[in-house]
């Protein structure tokens, strides 16, 4: 299951207490103050990975806690700190307050380690308070609490390419046929319930990172469909792919589903079609096809070569698609 939004609370440790201890020694009958001070509290961290491609962790976690701080000693003995808990999360996570909503990291880079709550300082032992003026102090201090947070995590995927089109349009078979996914493809829509990702490598063993997105339909911008869910997801890739049932499915009209998508895309973010873009008709080896395909190319407003005549089904005229996807995705070496 595709996990893309979570709340979880995040507890840091406790500071173990600090303690009263006296020096028991043979011939020292007044050996003095020796309780020792507790050892800090545990802090939680949150450390990006781009191993990890969704929150499915966190599914039936709903509270971390960090380890507590250990009390002190006698003969003045430090307590043990508490293990920091560190936390894997995807890259293109945002991290928000649960209560105010701000946004409190924008996690895009990997490796990225944040400390979200710290850990509670260890109490002070009765070893601490001696002085010259107070030789036998009988006090100590507890440790004190840990942070405690509840936060939100969204994820917005970060790809080169995102996938865009109708339901049905055939992007889970060519998603199939590109790369070794394996993803659920039949003869009806919304087939993809959530993102599919996966890399196509080439022969010089670069890599292209491409989300599937599942369908979008009109008013997508509205939440319909599966709407605001997955839009999110293309905004931090590189490079779109609009692909288009360029045979027509259910009698609509493959550039009116061309002109649907890039308005919903408009509607919910205008600057994700200022992204580079191309169009893969899909479907060309199905016979209602070739009225389709020259009525779009004579109204397709932008550079003709953008466009792409492909089947996913028969893997015809994928190998200049992906030449021109590779081309594109690392022309700036940015994914978003």
């Amino acid at each position: 299951m595709f996990v893309d939004a979570v709340t979880i609370t995040l507890s840091a440790g406790y500071g173990g207490n600090g303690v009263v201890a006296w020096r028991r020694e043979k011939f020292i009958p007044k050996g003095g103050p020796a309780g020792g001070n507790g050892g800090n509290g545990g802090s939680v961290f949150l450390q990006t990975s781009s191993q990890i491609y969704s929150l499915e962790n966190f599914r039936n976690q709903k509270i971390l806690k960090a380890e507590n701080g250990s009390a002190g000693g006698g003969n003045k003995r430090q307590g043990r700190n508490g293990k920091d808990l560190v936390i894997q999360i995807p890259c293109g996570t945002i991290i928000r307050d649960a209560s105010s909503k701000e946004v409190l990291y924008d996690c895009t880079e990997d490796n990225t380690k944040i400390e979200i709550c710290k850990g509670g300082k260890g109490g002070k032992g009765n070893d601490h308070f001696k002085s010259p003026t107070h030789q036998a102090p009988n006090i100590c201090t507890e440790g004190t609490e840990g942070e405690l947070k509840e936060i939100e995590l969204e994820l917005k995927l970060i790809a080169d390419v995102g996938l865009v089109g109708m339901p049905n349009a055939g992007k889970s078979t060519f998603m199939s046929a590109i790369t070794h996914v394996q993803v659920k493809i039949a003869p009806y829509p919304f087939t993809t319930l959530y993102p599919n990702l996966s890399f196509v490598q080439f022969d010089d063993y670069s890599r292209v990172l491409i989300a599937d997105i599942p369908g979008i339909i009109r008013d997508a911008h509205q939440d319909r469909g599966l709407g605001l869910s997955f839009l999110k997801h293309i905004e931090r890739t590189s490079v779109l792919v609009f692909l288009i049932d360029i045979a027509g499915w259910e009698g609509r009209d493959p550039f009116d589903d061309f002109l649907i998508l890039q308005e919903e895309l408009q509607k919910y973010n205008p600057q994700m079609l200022e992204k580079p873009f191309l169009v893969a008709l899909n479907k060309v080896d199905a016979e209602e096809s070739k009225e389709y395909l020259e009525e779009f190319t004579k109204r397709y407003p932008f550079d003709p070569s953008t466009l792409f005549a492909i089947s996913a089904k028969e893997k015809v005229g994928i190998a200049p698609l992906l030449d021109k996807i590779k081309e594109l995705s690392q022309k700036d070496g940015k994914r978003f």
